[in-house]
């Protein structure tokens, strides 16, 4: 793969995004998004972090996703300009915040796994030979998900045809229950504590269409740190370069001409890991909910990222031949369930798998008068809501909540049911703790929580977004160095005390045996005696230094 090929292929993705105008006819915007040639022998279909949506969703862009100033750190304007998208379009609205609200109520919901079974089945028609990888994080994220443990979303899983996976959250729920899934699990970076053994399968060796090629399990690599160790007492994970390398010669000495890495680590992590492990020729990422619409290529690594909530489906199709991979196309495919008809085993099979809780799930909290949307490196107004409940219901002065990135929206005037409300806090480890920090251990966990989104080496960033605050605010140079990011801390417009100590409420605890009532039970009694929400403020950091930045709209 040379550069000419990859410009003209960026060119030629740019002019695919352009032509989503805003003044398509259904018809016609159907056609422009999902009558794809086929190209290649090779096809993969990707599907990434769904976090067990089911049924098709509002989903929010993010307008703050701050870094180098290039993909995936782009937003809004910024956005379209490096992608040659018209603003107010259907692409527009697919992959930026822009107008959220009114486009939102033009196009109608994303994902929803019958329409997207509908656009897999019209993909694999041409496609025969197409292989579909899911890049984890599906088994958490809804309450049936939570209250079945990962059945619900296996059996979707099956019913799409999912041919391989890798994992994060699903580690989450335990290791015997990962152990048992009947999707095969890829993770060439998961051991066994004592003796080192693979404790998945590290790689599919595979022939489709007359292409000798494999697939390379890579599992998100921080998940004792991110998540709670207890989960997984047994079991080591990591980047492991050393380790992936020999996996691609070894692949690669079994005849492979085509090497691809499904992977978890995160996008960032994923460039940084393409210039220094040789033979991948792409990586199909999760993790950071990016929807890139064009992959970025790094040496001869294609690296991409396809977004999040059954939003999107990455079409990868590779030419190879004896010598390897010639040429690519790709594209990311909006799931638009306006425009693609539910497909009807999948539609019955998600109706009978929601049925028992239906009637729970359907509870109706409060209405919100503002939109309500999590994603963003700061805090959003569903994270605010949370937030203020944490505030009220436990009569603390400051409240921590964790930076999330999945999680749905909510227009404006919409009812919030127990459904919405458990999509933004399904887990398995929902303690609500109260604790009394003092103002030096509030600055010391905010550096920290810092150093995880804005460390400059891509392999130290091992957590989501910054940690969502209230009750207080704060200063924040991304820029600096480990440990000067915050200043100016202050709790009701007075300088925070360092030996002060203050009453915390927050969520979320990875410390093994931490004890308190569900978040979502706090949340609820809010909810109900609230009966109707708006979100006057969102609480952000002031930020230093980041003027221009074009990952911040």
């Amino acid at each position: 793969m040379h550069r000419r090929e990859f410009l003209t292929l960026l060119a030629a993705a740019g002019a695919a995004g352009a032509s989503f105008a805003p003044r398509l006819t259904h018809a016609q915007a159907r056609a422009e998004l999902y009558d794809v040639p086929p190209f290649g022998n090779l096809s993969l279909l990707h599907i990434t972090d769904v976090h067990a949506q089911l049924l098709p969703m509002w989903f929010r862009e993010p307008s703050m996703n701050l870094g180098d100033g290039k993909p995936p750190h782009l937003v809004g304007d910024a956005f379209l300009k490096n992608y040659s998208l018209h603003r107010n379009s259907l692409a527009a609205h697919a992959f930026t915040h822009l107008d959220f609200e009114r486009a939102a109520r033009r196009y109608g919901k994303a994902g929803g796994y019958a329409h997207l079974a509908t656009l897999v089945k019209q993909l694999r028609a041409s496609r025969p030979h197409a292989l579909l990888l899911d890049g984890g994080d599906s088994w958490q994220g809804s309450a049936t998900s939570l209250w079945t443990r990962g059945a619900d979303m296996i059996g979707a899983q099956q019913r799409l045809g999912v041919d391989y996976m890798t994992a994060h959250w699903e580690f989450t729920y335990g290791a015997q229950r990962v152990k048992s899934s009947p999707i095969r699990m890829l993770a060439q970076n998961v051991r066994t504590a004592d003796f080192e053994d693979p404790v998945f399968e590290p790689y599919a060796l595979l022939s489709r269409n007359g292409v000798s090629f494999a697939v390379i399990g890579q599992a998100y690599p921080y998940t004792p740190i991110a998540n709670p160790r207890h989960f997984v007492p047994d079991w080591t994970f990591g980047i492991q370069e050393r380790r992936l390398q020999e996996r691609v010669e070894e692949v690669r000495a079994k005849g492979a001409r085509a090497v691809i890495l499904l992977s978890h680590n995160g996008m960032d992590a994923d460039l940084k890991l393409a210039g220094r492990v040789r033979g991948i020729d792409a990586i199909l990422g999760g993790h950071t909910h990016d929807g890139v619409p064009a992959p970025v290529l790094v040496g001869k690594t294609l690296v991409t990222n396809a977004g999040c909530n059954g939003k999107f489906l990455g079409l990868l199709e590779l030419a190879v031949d004896e010598g390897g991979v010639r040429d690519y196309r790709y594209r990311l495919l909006p799931v638009f369930a306006n425009l693609l008809p539910a497909d009807a085993e999948m539609n019955s099979y998600v109706s009978e798998a929601r049925k028992p809780f239906a009637a729970r799930l359907a509870e109706k909290l409060a209405v919100t008068e503002s939109l309500l949307y999590r994603r963003g490196n700061f805090n959003g107004s569903t994270d605010q809501l949370i937030l203020e409940a944490l505030l009220a219901q436990k009569d603390a002065e400051i409240a921590f909540s964790p930076g999330f990135r999945w999680g749905t929206t909510l227009l404006p005037g919409e009812a919030i049911t127990l459904e919405h409300l458990m999509e933004q806090t399904a887990i398995t480890y929902p303690q609500v703790t109260l604790n009394e920090l003092s103002g030096a251990q509030i600055k010391g966990i905010l550096e920290d929580l810092a150093d995880n989104l804005f460390n400059p080496d891509p392999y130290l960033q091992q957590g989501g977004d910054m940690v969502r605050v209230a009750g207080m605010s704060y200063a924040l140079e991304p820029g600096a160095r480990m440990g000067a990011r915050i200043s100016d801390l202050r709790v009701k417009g007075q300088p925070m005390a360092p030996e002060r100590r203050y009453k915390v409420a927050g969520w979320a605890p990875v410390a093994e045996g931490a004890s308190g009532e569900p978040v979502w039970e706090v949340v609820l009694r809010y909810l109900k005696a609230k009966k109707t929400i708006r979100i006057a403020e969102v609480n952000r950091p002031r930020l230093i230094g980041v003027e221009g930045n074009p990952g911040r709209a």
